[in-house]
């Protein structure tokens, strides 16, 4: 029995100190992991082996092993260019994507350390422009893998010697400093490689799509950044053949052979373009964000199965995206997850490890951010969240995790609402992007709020609602049943299409 006891109170001990350290005593807890001496510790990739190391890539060229129970940090492979992602494949064997090319690493003598390193594909232009970064990758059912190139910076020049064919229609002016652009392929795409290594152009017009993941239906999302024809940040569902909005990818797609996409009207381009599910208010609830996590049904992280978990990198945040089908499209709400409390910022990189919880891998290169990993446990308490959020005819809907402490204590006043949309449009690079891109802000008026009898649901009814607006609520002085505040009251819901 003393040594039951001892043993309990180690682990009360532990579990104080860790929510000591994290400033949070609620549903999740966050912790640092402490990182190799001398290690650059800028984390382009993070995943788990099946044995349940953890498998890091870092932007100064290392791939390095951790074992989450003996606190043990290993080399596995180095001299890597720029890794910004990587994919287990075996407990030896992993893919990894640098900036020259998708490259399969192994240890082949099962001794923890990689001896073999094959090209994938390298199917791809380099222009030698700084912005030219890789991310990805992510793998099929069938084996093929996914991955996404930004385009180059209107800050930057490129090589005299560029590795790919080099077409200067896929930048605006001779000299490049109006927008970001792609004279060399296939900047600004999402790329297909088959598991033989054949690289197929999949989808186009993406500015920095730094985060690239499928759901468990084979849905394909990635995360864009703002910039020039990039309003604010987004979450698009990728198929393939579609156009997502920055047109200097269009150089390279073959039904537009010969055409500059930046001297097409904007009417045109619009009518290209497929939109995003779920922007990102700049400013308000993401500026940067970064790899997109799906949060499958036998995860132990809280009750948000079904979700996407979005890294972010300009915020302290971790950003919950939760979608819906309405006419055959995705579209959907944003809401902050885990909010400061602990949490840095450079949110670059998430894996779930075996045990449930949930690695942070995070990055500066040159902005706002940060270096290292944190990780974040369920503490298996409930917490006071919104669950889900769906359009209806005549407003909203708002499912939460708990019952309402009373929902008659809920007025019409309590919940600030107001709607506006983004104009897709062209906007230099030099023009600082902030919240002025909003169009028609305009507050909206709560007709009526209704409560089913468990009180789990809130009905928000509104006069009209319009197509192609964000709409922002603020739900304030709502409580759960045991009194506890609505952790995070910020969410902002996409309205592409109405119900029929």
């Amino acid at each position: 029995m003393k040594y039951i006891a001892s043993n309990l109170l180690v682990f009360f001990l532990f579990i104080s100190t860790i929510l000591a350290q994290s400033g949070r005593t609620g549903s999740y807890i966050i912790e640092d992991i402490t990182m190799p001496e001398h290690l650059d510790a800028e984390t382009g990739g993070v995943a788990f082996f099946p044995d349940g190391r953890l498998v890091a890539c870092f932007t100064r060229g290392e791939v390095m092993t951790y074992n989450p129970e003996t606190k043990e940090w290993k080399m596995f492979a180095e001299g890597l260019h720029e890794p910004l992602g990587l994919l287990v494949e075996s407990n030896s064997e992993i893919i990894v994507l640098q900036r020259p090319e998708l490259t399969r690493i192994k240890d082949t003598d099962n001794d923890g350390i990689a001896d073999r390193y094959d090209k994938i594909s390298d199917s791809f232009g380099i222009s030698g422009n700084y912005h030219e970064f890789n991310y990805g990758p992510v793998k099929d059912k069938d084996g093929n893998y996914y991955i996404a190139l930004n385009t180059a910076s209107s800050g930057g020049g490129f090589r005299a010697n560029p590795r790919g064919e080099l077409n200067l229609m896929g930048r605006d002016s001779t000299t490049g400093k109006k927008q970001m652009y792609s004279v060399v392929p296939y900047r600004g795409w999402v790329l297909k490689i088959t598991p033989d290594g054949k690289t197929i152009p999949f989808a186009s017009g993406f500015r920095s799509p730094n985060g690239i993941g499928f759901d468990d239906q084979e849905n394909l999302f990635v995360t864009d950044n703002q910039s020039d024809w990039v309003e604010t940040s987004t979450f698009s569902h990728v198929q393939e053949g579609k156009f997502y909005g920055h047109p200097a990818s269009l150089v390279w797609d073959q039904k537009m052979k010969g055409i500059n996409p930046f001297q097409l009207p904007i009417e045109t381009l619009a009518q290209l373009r497929t939109r995003p599910a779920v922007y990102f208010p700049h400013g308000i609830m993401a500026n940067s964000p970064a790899e997109p996590l799906y949060i499958s049904s036998d995860q132990r992280f809280g009750p948000f199965a079904g979700q996407f978990l979005v890294g972010e990198m300009n915020h302290e945040r971790i950003v919950r995206v939760m979608l819906e089908k309405v006419k055959g499209e995705f579209q959907g709400a944003c809401v902050p997850f885990y909010d400061k409390k602990g949490i840095h910022f450079g949110n670059n990189r998430l894996a779930f490890a075996p045990d449930g919880s949930l690695y942070i891998g995070q990055i500066t290169h040159g902005w706002l951010g940060a270096k290292g990993l944190q990780r974040i446990v369920y503490t298996g308490k409930t917490p006071m969240e919104i669950a889900t959020m769906k359009v209806t005819k005549k407003g909203f809907e708002f499912t939460f995790t708990q019952p309402l402490a009373n929902s008659n204590a809920i007025q019409k006043s309590d919940i600030a609402l107001r709607h506006y949309y983004y104009k897709y449009q062209k906007k230099p690079f030099t023009e600082h992007i902030d919240k002025s891109n909003q169009s028609d802000i305009q507050e909206v008026e709560i007709r009526n709020v209704t409560f089913s009898k468990d009180r789990k649901k809130m009905m928000v009814q509104l006069p009209d609602l319009k197509a192609g607006y964000v709409y922002e609520f603020k739900l304030n002085g709502i409580r759960g049943k045991e009194g506890e505040v609505l952790e995070n009251n910020l969410i902002c819901y996409t309205l592409n299409n109405l119900l029929p």
